[in-house]
């Protein structure tokens, strides 16, 4: 692992515990994401993410005998050592070992999985779902006991196997053809990791209060912080997915693409719940012309050879990052600054191009490292845009603030009239089908 990522990826959580005082004063006057239970449940947020992502993605290698099926698999073992530290934090090392004993074992099953779909072997394949089912009732018994029972051991047993049957499910559908399931189930097995991390990081404050000076995870501004990471992260994961797709020209490149667009959208949905239609409105043409349609451009023109092709697609994404870090600047007031807001988009598409050129060179461990570098990095994107837009916003984001006073995120919210939403959803086809034709004319030229 190189120092960039061990810096990412060091327990932020710890310091937080470690550190007296990090938000008590701040959170007494005013709302901020940067409090010592809002940080938990970003440390929880990635590395679970993080963990579903690759689970699916080492799967679905190993099935297809990818080259990079190794690496994959290493990546995914790392991801589980990641997680020591943070746990050890608040519950000792002798607890965190037991954690990573029990957590680094299940991604073991997967192997399994695989090998009795290869051999179509049903046999194997319930001796797997065996071992699986093992895991759920010693790994939900585990945080039952370390949470002193405020996450109970039913609700957290339901939840692992929910998870686990998500990422078989994925893998399914994958392994028979039907990609446009195994993208659907995808987004949601990814998205019920952000509520394993809201449910377990609810349960660890609720135990230790002072531990975590008596804020809240699920306090209005935690709940925006994890909603910018959820929406941030998976936008990487799906955009590295996507150019690895398209260069490999893989059948499943389309659907990959069609899932980008849906988190387009709903991150769409969360600039409106903020700044009004008008304003999501001028993030989704940013966002879609000059960066999605750009990285697919790079697909096409490093699949032809075309060096003059990649240059001009990279430059768009320079333009990209200084009109999306202008139109950050703009919507928060300056409380992102506009050469800070360029800066970080600068750097995470710098990161996605890394991972790339890794991937198409055949440097595989490389190409998983940088993946889990940009991985992370979009946790700071998430605190760092959070910030911003809650303390141009407070009011929106205070304790006492009533649910249909929240911003409404796109996962929930008062009721409209079906006329509009109708219009909307021919709206959002339209444009998920003129993205996958502009994509797809780009990978045939």
């Amino acid at each position: 692992m190189n120092k960039t990522m061990k810096k990412i990826i060091a327990p932020v959580m710890g310091a937080a515990l470690l550190i007296p005082g990090i938000a008590s004063a701040s959170t007494e006057a005013a709302p901020t994401v940067n409090t010592p239970a809002a940080e938990l449940r970003s440390t929880l947020d990635h590395l679970l993410s993080e963990h579903f992502v690759l689970a699916v993605t080492s799967m679905t290698k190993a099935y297809d005998g990818a080259a990079d099926a190794d690496a994959a698999a290493k990546a995914l073992d790392q991801n589980a050592a990641d997680m020591t530290p943070a746990i050890a934090s608040v519950y000792g090392e002798e607890g965190a070992e037991e954690f990573e004993r029990i957590f680094k074992e299940h991604n073991n099953y997967t192997a399994d999985f695989v090998q009795a779909a290869k051999e179509n072997d049903s046999n194997a394949r319930a001796e797997a779902e065996k071992e699986v089912e093992a895991f759920v009732n010693e790994f939900s018994a585990f945080l039952s006991t370390a949470t002193g029972g405020t996450l109970p051991a039913t609700t957290a047993e339901e939840a692992i196997r929910l998870h686990e049957e998500q990422v078989l499910s994925v893998f399914d559908s994958y392994t028979a053809g039907d990609y446009e399931a195994a993208m659907v189930e995808f987004r949601e097995g990814y998205q019920h990791m952000f509520a394993i991390s809201k449910a377990l990081s609810s349960a660890i404050v609720t135990q230790l209060p002072d531990k975590f000076e008596h804020t809240k995870a699920d306090a209005p501004a935690a709940e925006w912080r994890s909603t910018l990471n959820s929406l941030a992260a998976e936008h990487f994961a799906l955009a590295a997915m996507g150019m690895q797709k398209g260069v490999d020209q893989a059948a499943d490149y389309d659907f990959v693409s069609w899932a980008e667009d849906e988190n387009t959208a709903d991150f769409k949905a969360a600039m409106a719940s903020v700044y009004g239609e008008e304003g999501a409105a001028q993030f989704e043409k940013v966002w879609q012309t000059d960066h999605l349609n750009a990285q697919a451009e790079i697909v096409a023109a490093t699949l032809e050879e075309n060096e003059e092709a990649v240059s001009a697609a990279k430059k768009k994404l320079d333009s990209f990052a200084t009109d999306f870090g202008a139109f950050l600047g703009t919507a928060t007031a300056g409380n992102l600054p506009a050469e800070e807001a360029t800066a970080a988009v600068k750097g995470h598409e710098e990161l996605i191009l890394q991972t790339f050129d890794q991937y198409a060179a055949g440097d595989d461990e490389a190409a998983y490292e940088s993946f889990r570098e940009g991985y992370a990095y979009m946790f700071g994107v998430g605190q760092a845009l959070g910030e911003a837009i809650v303390t141009q916003m407070p009011d929106n984001f205070t304790d006492t603030a009533m649910p249909d006073e929240m911003p409404k995120t796109g996962f929930g919210g008062a009721e409209e009239s079906m006329l509009p939403m109708i219009w909307a959803a021919m709206g959002s086809m339209l444009a998920v089908m003129t993205a996958l034709l502009v994509r797809r004319r780009a990978l045939q030229k």
